[in-house]
């Protein structure tokens, strides 16, 4: 079972949904049981779900895809060749 330092240093990772089986098991079981914790899940939550909401109305700045993919190449923005 995951304790306090763990679930708050994985909460971004788990809200990403990137954590392995078993690390995911024991952040909800934890989560479950610590009611500090699940506040700071919560509030991670939705300050994501914030965010997310304020960049859907937000343009791309010009330029930035062509920056984007400079820097890390066609992947970065899920276009590239999966080969």
């Amino acid at each position: 079972m995951a304790d306090c330092n763990e679930t708050l240093r994985e909460l971004e990772t788990f809200l990403d949904g990137e954590l392995t089986d078993d690390t995911l098991l024991g952040i909800r079981a934890h989560l479950g049981s610590c009611q500090d914790c699940l506040q700071a899940f919560d509030f991670h939550a939705e300050l994501r779900m914030v965010i997310s909401a304020k960049c859907k109305n937000d343009e791309m700045p010009a330029g930035l895809v062509d920056k984007i993919q400079a820097c890390f190449g066609d992947e970065a923005l899920g276009t590239g060749d999966t080969h």
